[in-house]
C-alpha cells in the first residue's frame, strides 16, 4: 500500500469504530425506555458469551488420551474457587492461566 491508501484505510477504520461506538446512543437515547427485547438480551448475552468461550477453550481437549483433560479440569475448578471467594475477574483470569500453564507444561 502506498501512503494514501494506508491513510484512507486507517481513516475508514476510525470512522467505522466511532460509528459502532455512537450508534447505540443514537438508536436508544436515554430519554426513551429501552425495548423489552433489549433488556432480555442484556440479561442473557454475558452468560451466552461465557459459554461460547468455554466451548472454544475446551474444543481441542482429547478425553481419550492421557492426561484425559486433567489440566483443564483442575484449572477450571481453581478458577471457580478463586472467583467464588474473591469475586475478582482479573485475579481469576491471571491465576487460572498461571495454574493451567504450570499444569500443562510442567506436571502433565
Amino acid at each position: 500500500m502506498n501512503i494514501t491508501q494506508l491513510f484512507i484505510t486507517i481513516l475508514m477504520m476510525v470512522v467505522a469504530t466511532q460509528f459502532t461506538r455512537w450508534l447505540p446512543f443514537l438508536i436508544f437515547p436515554e430519554q426513551k425506555a429501552q425495548p423489552q427485547w433489549l433488556n432480555f438480551l442484556a440479561q442473557r448475552l454475558p452468560y451466552a458469551s461465557l459459554g461460547l468461550l468455554l466451548m472454544y477453550a475446551l474444543k481441542d481437549v482429547d478425553l481419550t488420551k492421557m492426561p484425559y483433560g486433567a489440566s483443564e479440569l483442575i484449572a477450571m475448578g481453581f478458577i471457580t474457587l478463586i472467583h467464588t471467594k474473591y469475586h475478582n475477574t482479573l485475579l481469576s483470569i491471571g491465576l487460572g492461566s498461571l495454574v493451567y500453564l504450570v499444569l500443562f507444561n510442567v506436571v502433565f
